[in-house]
This record gives C-alpha cells, structure tokens and sequence, in this order.
C-alpha cells in the first residue's frame, strides 16, 4: 500500500514539476527585417546631398529591428522602439502604402489565433483572426545560423500585387493619378511568393517571426519576395520574464476590415494632397513607395 501511495505521489510530483517548467519557460529572438526597393532618381534633378539622405531615410523605413519574445505556446512580436529621424524636409512627403500593425502582434499557436494591436489616425485597433495555415515543405537542405543547426522548408503563398519600386520627381495632375493607381494595391489582382523558413529543433516551439509559424522549431529566418527577416540573438529563460498576454485595448476588427479602413483613408490623404498641389502650383517633391 506503501508503494503504491509512494509511487503516485511521485507521479503528481513529476506532473506538478512539467507543468512549473512548461509556465516558466520562455525565450527572446531578435530579428532584423530587410525590404529591397528599387530607387530610379534619374533626371529627378536633385543634388547628390539630397539623394543621399532620401536613401538614408529610405533604409531606416525599410530596416527594422523586432523582437519576438515567446513561451510553449503563445509569442509577442514587437518593433523595437527607437528615435525616428525620417521627418520630411523642404516640401518632402514620405507616402507609406501597405505595411503591418505598428504595436504588439500576439499569435496563440495552441488556440490557432493571433491579435495585432495597432493605432491608425490617432485611433487603437485590435485586428483578430485565425493564424494562417501554411502548408509547410520539409526540404533536405541544413546551414548553421549563430550556434543553431537549422533545417530548411518552403511553402507558396498569396500576396496582392503592389507596386515595388521608388520613383521621384515631378509630375502633372494626370500622371499624378496614373501613378496613384499604380502605387495601390490592384483590386483582386494576386501573386505568389515563395517563402523559405530555416528553423530549428534546439528550440521546440513553432513560434517565428511575423505572420510566419507552424514548423517543429523556431523559425531563424525568412526570406519572402524583397523582404528577408533574420535572427540576430536568441536569450533563453531569462531571469526577467515578459508578460505574454493578448492586447485588449482598442475596436476589434478583422484583417479585412481593417485594410478597407486604410484604404479609405489613404485615398483621402491623396486626394488632399493632389487638393494642395493644385494650390501650389503642383511643386514640392513626394516620396512614394509601394509594397
């Protein structure tokens, strides 16, 4: 009877210990994400000062740095905050299209949901939605990134066409609006992107950074059309845990909804600004960029 009492207190023991481990582990990945645009500044007439700085500006916009901060199953992806030194200048206009939520971005790999917390015009929203299923290739192929063997899978995915490159200068009223229509997404017009992943079995959790999940490791890097994300540092079990808790503040709307808001408003602020270009004489140089 001894025993048998003996060998089920040992049983709660080693449970009660899986489950303390399973709610203390947690872990941090650093990421930088890298987005190539081509830049066609030819007969723009600008000074070469000038077009030095645009591409600085132009690299801090399309460099980031993110850190994905997870447990077994659930992740906060959030841009590292720093100073933003890409204010315009003399009549410059920096024209953002597209991108993703600016705060945290929760994904619940156990629930299969996620949640973005953005501001948008002054605005909170929570964008919620079921995490997307990618229908992941195992590949044969291995590399090392930092002192991580890692293993290599693909999968194709969707994307809307948008313009991608970088064009500067002045232009008339009606090229103004061919440019407009070129620079937003086409209407119903998709394209597929090959995604490669290399993940790694030396942390198993199928956490990874952005949108991406689903593999039996830590997603290291991924490389998807112009934009590439790589892992810089990993710290495990730190002695300063993070709160990992799905954001509450702000009007829920689904991804859908919510890029039929953007869209809304970014046709306002061209119309606005084709209004002042008008009053001006249609000088003053714009920044537009697509993607």
């Amino acid at each position: 009877m001894k025993n048998v009492l003996f060998k089920s207190f040992a049983v709660v023991i080693f449970l009660a210990t899986a489950i303390v481990s399973a709610q203390d582990f947690q872990g941090k990945a650093v990421y930088q994400t890298k987005t190539k645009m081509e830049m066609d500044l030819a007969g723009s007439g600008i000074p070469a000062d000038r077009i030095k700085r645009i591409k600085e500006m132009m690299k801090s916009r399309l460099e980031k740095t993110f850190v994905l901060t997870f447990n077994k199953t659930a992740s906060i992806y959030k841009e590292e905050a720093k100073l933003d030194q890409a204010g315009g200048r003399g009549g410059m206009r920096m024209m953002m299209f597209g991108g993703t939520g600016s705060g945290k971005y929760y994904k619940n790999t156990q629930t299969k949901t996620s949640t973005k917390a953005t501001e948008f015009s002054g605005k909170n929203f929570l964008i919620k939605d079921d995490l997307e299923t990618y229908e992941w290739k195992m590949e044969q192929e291995t590399k090392m990134i930092g002192q991580n063997l890692c293993f290599k899978a693909t999968t194709v995915i969707e994307v809307p066409v948008r313009e991608n490159n970088f064009r500067f200068g002045r232009r008339n009223n009606n090229e103004e609006k061919e440019k407009a229509k070129e620079a937003a997404p086409k209407d119903n017009v998709m394209e597929l992107v090959i995604v490669t992943a290399w993940y790694t079995l030396d942390i198993p959790v199928s956490h990874g950074p952005g949108d991406y999940w689903g593999l039996p490791g830590l997603i290291l890097e991924i490389s998807a059309g112009n934009t590439q994300m790589l892992c810089t540092k990993i710290v495990m079990n730190p002695k300063e845990k993070s709160e990992i808790a799905e954001p509450k503040k702000g009007k829920v709307v689904t991804q859908k909804e919510y890029d039929t808001i953007i869209g809304e408003k970014m046709k306002e602020m061209r119309e606005r600004m084709g209004n002042e270009r008008k009053k001006s004489g249609g000088s003053g140089r714009h920044i537009r960029i697509g993607g």
